[in-house]
């Protein structure tokens, strides 16, 4: 467990059998009265989040991808319970488009996998509840190009063009850029950049603030940073306040 402004994160990575479409499990817990603040930048994942305030109901929600930075608020004595996903995920375990989803979340049922609030005290028993729920939901009959798309893109950071893409997984252009489009809302050219940019951040925490990706200057790189972050590659490896969650929490993988 790590600490960051008295609020209290974990951790932990998913199953083997789950990899290809789980990126980790996390919670954040306000142990304190007052609400705490912090800012999201975007990672190339999208979440299930499992909230509740002081004993309250849990409120299950659904994010898509984000493209900019947002401000997210853990209230007093509040749990947020979360599962970023990989974008095949969408298809193969949740089994819907989240293209309306892009910079949103929406509600889902509060009986959602059946999970209660006490569910919510116990991190490592939750994530291996939630492992079996994924499991016995995950689709059987999965194409196997888009599992090698996304671990391509995974795997280079999106450092990889689409023509690069579409000859390696033998899929047309034209149909990557659909799929893109009607499953999460943006285009691939789009997603590679926010993939590149999430793989700055652990120079940036390490105040490296010089492009280790394929940018083409620092000028380029400055403009992504601030294009995603809001900020320039300087304020963002300060990290003043541990303002990025993202960054204060990060682990090597």
């Amino acid at each position: 467990m790590q600490e960051t402004n008295n609020v209290e994160y974990q951790r932990a990575a998913p199953d083997h059998l789950l990899s290809g479409f789980v990126k980790c499990y996390w919670s954040v817990h306000n142990p304190d009265q007052e609400e705490k603040k912090f800012s999201i930048l975007p990672d190339g994942h999208f979440d299930l989040l499992f909230r509740s305030v002081e004993g309250q109901p849990i409120r299950i929600s659904l994010s898509g991808l984000w493209n900019q930075e947002t401000t997210s608020i853990v209230p007093g004595k509040a749990t947020t319970f979360g599962i970023s996903f990989k974008l095949p995920a969408s298809e193969y375990l949740l089994k819907e488009s989240i293209a309306a989803l892009v910079n949103a979340e929406k509600d889902l049922p509060s009986d959602f996998w059946g999970l209660e609030l006490r569910d919510l005290t116990d991190f490592n028993a939750l994530v291996a509840t939630l492992q079996q729920k994924m499991l016995q939901r995950l689709c059987k009959n999965i194409d196997n190009r888009k599992l090698h798309l996304f671990d391509t893109l995974y795997t280079s950071n999106g450092s990889v063009t689409a023509e690069e893409v579409s000859n390696t997984i033998l899929w047309s252009n034209r149909q990557i850029s659909q799929y893109f489009k009607d499953q999460f809302g943006i285009s691939l050219k789009s997603y590679c950049t926010i993939l590149r940019y999430r793989a700055s951040f652990d120079h940036l925490n390490e105040k490296e603030l010089y492009p280790q990706q394929n940018y083409t200057d620092q000028a380029h790189f400055i403009r992504e940073v601030k294009k995603y972050s809001g900020v320039t590659p300087g304020v963002l490896a300060e990290n003043e306040n541990n303002r990025f969650i993202q960054l204060s929490t990060l682990k090597k993988e």
